[in-house]
């Protein structure tokens, strides 16, 4: 359930209260309708919690004799950190090796998607997605990068507006082989 449904004040409420704390006044124009606006935003930016990741998956896990490795990379990723709840951004790029069974490709993004659309922290998010994958397909191994731009280091604190984090979650062959680790870096590098 998303944190933002079932409180005895409407979110909006929380927002227009906010807005006035803030010294703004809610009831001009450009703001009337702004508390309505961030409560949807925060509803779909935290939907995640309501999605079944098996659900998801179901009917989309097929049996297959194909042992090499799978990659999909420079998938989009938008996510709110839970510190500051401001936006981090980048790119997931995810690998794993199958044992007797495969994904639906499609599935791969929205997988990531389900963990990012969740107050997050990036290396939380990284080692979710890669357990995921690791509990639904019981690969040979499963690899996740993330690189992200977080909003909270760029716009406030250190204001590093260029600093991009890096996380990895390496699972099976892909912590045990060094060269299966290097093909999966060497493939999201091209």
């Amino acid at each position: 359930m998303s944190p933002f449904t079932g409180s005895e004040l409407e979110l909006k409420e929380l927002v227009r209260e906010m807005l006035i704390r803030l010294g703004e006044e809610p009831d001009r124009e450009g703001l009337v309708k702004t508390p309505e606006r961030v409560e949807k935003a925060l509803q779909f930016l935290t939907s995640g919690y309501e999605q079944d990741v098996e659900q998801l998956l179901n009917g989309a896990v097929f049996q297959e004799n194909y042992d090499e490795m799978v990659v999909v990379k420079d998938i989009n990723l938008f996510s709110l950190c839970e510190h500051h709840m401001l936006p981090f951004y980048g790119k997931c790029h995810v690998a794993y090796v199958p044992n007797g069974r495969i994904v639906g490709l499609s599935k791969i993004p929205r997988i990531v998607e389900v963990f990012s659309r969740r107050l997050q922290v990036q290396e939380r998010l990284t080692s979710q997605i890669a357990n995921c994958f690791r509990k639904a397909l019981e690969p040979l191994g499963v690899g996740v990068v993330i690189e992200a731009l977080h909003l909270c280091m760029a716009m406030r604190g250190v204001e590093e507006q260029n600093a991009i984090t890096t996380t990895s979650s390496m699972l099976g062959v892909f912590r045990d082989d060094q060269r299966a680790r290097a093909e999966f870096l060497s493939l999201i590098r091209k």
